[in-house]
């Protein structure tokens, strides 16, 4: 049987391929995308505090931002490793460990190692989002082929954010319902957000009995093995074949990514919650939060062997009861059907991608299919629907997700092209790690420490502060994007899947 399944007819061997990249891409999102669905029940319960408690809004963003900064720098190691050892090997061990991580996160009974497994899971996806576009590229040297393999296999990314929204909210059901077994750690009345963490499990099930059927590159195999396959450098990069193309690309992923966690992921964890037609639920939850804070004051002025204490405590947990009751209720579903929408305009934008790939050759133009819609909707939907059409909010989410989930896909397909093959995972990685999870997804605090604080006279809470910053970072980043279009290189020719530097 043939190394290349792109040599003969698309057959079993290339199927399975095709099966394998989809569940990686299908699970890479399904891994991220837990984080603004438990992120604010995980805090809330491992800091005891109420959910809408300024140290949850300020811990989201700097969780987003920690994950993804670990991600960033180890996904950039993780790129030189795919140079280095191989395509497949390396995209398999990531898997591996993406798929334990959120196990662990789930068991976790603290805050320092709920951020440190949440932080392996980022590093698992950045390594294998560069593993397995740069797997498919040389396993499909055809550039027709290689176009819809790539183009539609990373559509299966959003597929996974509808499945861990879809998930999220089973979970949710089957916990209030009373159907799930006690677990050994936590709140018994708040294991929702454990549950959906340990789901994380199912790639690794899946990924073991298909991987020894897959090839790995052999375009890399060929050339390790005959001594002829140069030694990947960081410093390549910047040479002058090359500077233009690794500034632009790793500019144009750091706004991608600063517009999904800056605006889409920082929204369904902190903004949706402020929505004009929440208030009711608010409402009811602020009798019980104010209470707490002034149960917490008097807490700390206790002493430890104090009768009072004990009693102060209960009522402080029954509270805290009553608010998760109210969030789980009214606030998580509308979360996760924000989420839903936000994910199926992603995955729209995807197909999108996918199809637009055959027909558009120009791939500034291919962008800017998705950036220039953005630059209108944004503010529109952030600054006008939120606040007085809130009915209509998911719909603007939906397009929003379109225009930035499928620049993912984008950068998935474009960037195999424009590096050598053993630069292809290091320049790869260096533009979706440094510039679209180090740098990109810092616009989390950005919103959330940075601009929501400022905005003092907008809003009547802190959460329709967030929703407002959101749009200010959306609309920012999108206008740093298409400014920066419009240096971006068109790859080489496509006669052949090696790039010439």
């Amino acid at each position: 049987m043939s190394s290349d399944p792109s040599a003969r007819a698309f057959g079993t061997t290339a199927w399975l391929v095709v099966i394998v990249a989809a569940i990686g891409f299908l699970f890479d999102t399904y891994e991220l995308l837990m984080t603004p669905l438990v992120l604010a029940p995980a805090l809330s319960e491992l800091l005891k505090v109420p959910p809408n408690h300024p140290d949850v809004t300020a811990w989201v963003g700097r969780v987003l931002w920690m994950t993804a900064l670990s991600g960033g720098v180890f996904g950039l190691l993780g790129g030189l490793l795919v140079d280095r050892l191989g395509r497949k090997s390396v995209m398999a061990g990531s898997i591996f460990i993406y798929s334990v991580s959120p196990v662990l996160a789930g068991l976790s009974t603290s805050l320092t190692w709920l951020i440190f497994f949440r932080c392996t899971t980022f590093v698992g996806v950045c390594v294998e989002f560069v593993a397995a576009v740069t797997w498919l590229s040389e396993l499909f040297p055809e550039k027709r082929r290689r176009e819809l393999v790539v183009g539609w296999t990373q559509a299966f990314a959003s597929v996974g954010g509808l499945f861990v929204t879809g998930v999220s909210a089973g979970i949710g059901s089957l916990v209030q319902s009373k159907m799930l077994p006690a677990l050994p750690v936590g709140d018994p009345n708040n294991p929702a957000w454990r549950y959906t963490l340990m789901t994380g499990l199912i790639p690794a099930v899946l990924i073991v009995f298909l991987l020894p059927f897959v090839p790995e590159s052999a375009v890399w195999l060929e050339r390790k093995r005959s001594g002829t396959l140069k030694r990947p450098r960081f410093g390549e990069l910047f040479a002058p074949g090359l500077l233009r193309t690794t500034l632009v690309a790793t500019i144009l992923s750091a706004c991608a990514y600063a517009a999904a966690f800056g605006t889409l992921q920082v929204t369904v964890s902190q903004g949706v919650p402020g929505l004009p037609d929440l208030a009711d639920a608010r409402a009811r939850m602020m009798p019980y939060s104010k209470e707490n804070t002034s149960l917490q004051k008097e807490l700390q002025e206790l002493p430890s062997d104090s009768p009072a204490r004990a009693e102060k405590l209960k009522k402080l947990n029954d509270n805290l009861r009553q608010i998760g009751k109210i969030n789980k209720e009214e606030i998580q579903p509308r979360r996760e059907h924000v989420q839903f929408m936000q994910e199926s305009g992603g995955l729209l934008g995807r197909i999108l991608l996918a199809l637009a790939l055959v027909s558009v050759t120009s791939k500034r133009l291919l962008l800017w299919l998705f950036q220039i819609p953005g630059l209108v909707i944004v503010p529109v939907v952030w600054f006008w629907v939120y606040h007085h059409q809130p009915q209509y909010f998911t719909l603007g989410v939906f397009l929003a997700g379109l225009c930035i989930v499928a620049q993912f896909s984008y950068f998935g397909e474009y960037l195999p092209k424009v590096f050598p093959i053993h630069l292809r995972g290091t320049g790869g990685a260096f533009a979706t790690n440094v510039g679209g999870r180090m740098i990109g997804t810092a616009a989390a605090f950005l919103t959330t420490g940075l601009i929501a604080p400022l905005l003092t006279t907008v809003g009547t809470n802190n959460f329709e502060k967030v929703a407002y910053a959101a749009g200010v970072t959306g609309m920012l980043v999108f206008g740093i994007g298409f400014l920066a279009s419009f240096f971006l290189p068109e790859p080489p020719g496509e006669s052949s899947p090696q790039v010439k530097v």
